[in-house]
C-alpha cells in the first residue's frame, strides 16, 4: 500500500482544515517546499497536493507551489483543487503533476472530464469521490450533490478510470479513524468487467499505524495522511519503519 502525505495550500502556505471548513484553517508551515523535502528525506515517494484556493475559485491558483515542489524534489505529485478547464489541466501537468484529481468537474461537466480520461488515460486522471453520508460533495466540499458514491464510481469505471480518492468528509481532520466500512463497501462493489476492483486511495481520519494496517488489509491501493502527520499522531519515522 502506498503512503501519500498531503499538503493543502491556501495563499501559498501549508494548512489543514477540519471537515473541509475553511474557517477552521490552521497554518502548519509558511513554506510547503520545506514540508515536501521533509517527506522526501524520510523516503516518501508520493505527494497529494491540493490547491484549496483553487477549489474555492474554480480555477487553478497555486500552480507555482506545484512547480517548485516538482522541480526541487523527486516526489510523484497528484494535484487537485480548482481544475475545471483544459487550460487548468495543461498548467498542472506542465508544472510537474504526474496525476491530477478531478472531483467537482466529474459531477458538473462530465463531457470535459471524460475527454481528459480519453486524452491522458485512466492512470493519470484520478476520480475524486469525496462524500458525506455517501453523497458526493463538490466545490471544495461546500456543496453536497444528489449522487451516491458507489454508483458514481461504477459509472466512471466503465469509462476506464482506475484510481479513486475517496474522503469521508465527516472523518476528515477529526483524528478519529478512517471510514473502514465505507471503503470495504467500495472495494467489494466496484469491480470492472474483468473483476478487478478499483484502485482505492483512502483519505480522512487516519490517526495511527493500526489504521494504516486495517486499510492495507482491506485492499486499499494507497492512503493519504494529513493532520495525523502534522499533529504528530503518526511520525515519519513510524512510516519508515512500517512501510
Amino acid at each position: 500500500m502506498r503512503i501519500i502525505p498531503a499538503i493543502d495550500i491556501i495563499e501559498g502556505k501549508c494548512v489543514r482544515l477540519t471537515k473541509g471548513d475553511y474557517s477552521t484553517k490552521k497554518i502548519y508551515n509558511e513554506n510547503p517546499l520545506e514540508v515536501a523535502k521533509q517527506f522526501e528525506s524520510a523516503g516518501i515517494e508520493y505527494l497529494h497536493l491540493v490547491d484549496l484556493d483553487g477549489a474555492k475559485a474554480q480555477r487553478i491558483i497555486n500552480y507555482k507551489v506545484l512547480e517548485q515542489i516538482a522541480s526541487k524534489t523527486s516526489l510523484k505529485i497528484d494535484f487537485g483543487g480548482g481544475l475545471r478547464a483544459n487550460e487548468d489541466l495543461h498548467i498542472a501537468f506542465n508544472s510537474g503533476a504526474k496525476q491530477i484529481t478531478g472531483g467537482s468537474i466529474a459531477v458538473n461537466d462530465t463531457k470535459t472530464f471524460e475527454g481528459w480520461i480519453e486524452k491522458y488515460g485512466g492512470t493519470k486522471i484520478i476520480l475524486g469521490a469525496d462524500c458525506l453520508d455517501e453523497k458526493i460533495a463538490i466545490s471544495g466540499w461546500q456543496k453536497k450533490s444528489h449522487l451516491n458514491v458507489i454508483p458514481f464510481i461504477k459509472e466512471y469505471q466503465k469509462k476506464h478510470v482506475q484510481y479513486v480518492i475517496c474522503t469521508d468528509i465527516s472523518k476528515d481532520g477529526m483524528l478519529e479513524g478512517p471510514s473502514i466500512e465505507l471503503y470495504k463497501k467500495i472495494i467489494n462493489e466496484c469491480s470492472n468487467s474483468d473483476g478487478q476492483s478499483i484502485k482505492l486511495i483512502a483519505s480522512g481520519g487516519v490517526t495511527s499505524i493500526n489504521d494504516l494496517n486495517q486499510l492495507e488489509d482491506l485492499g486499499c491501493e494507497a492512503v493519504i495522511i494529513g493532520k495525523a502527520l502534522y499533529e504528530g499522531e503518526i511520525s515519519l519515522r513510524d512510516l519508515e519503519t512500517h512501510f
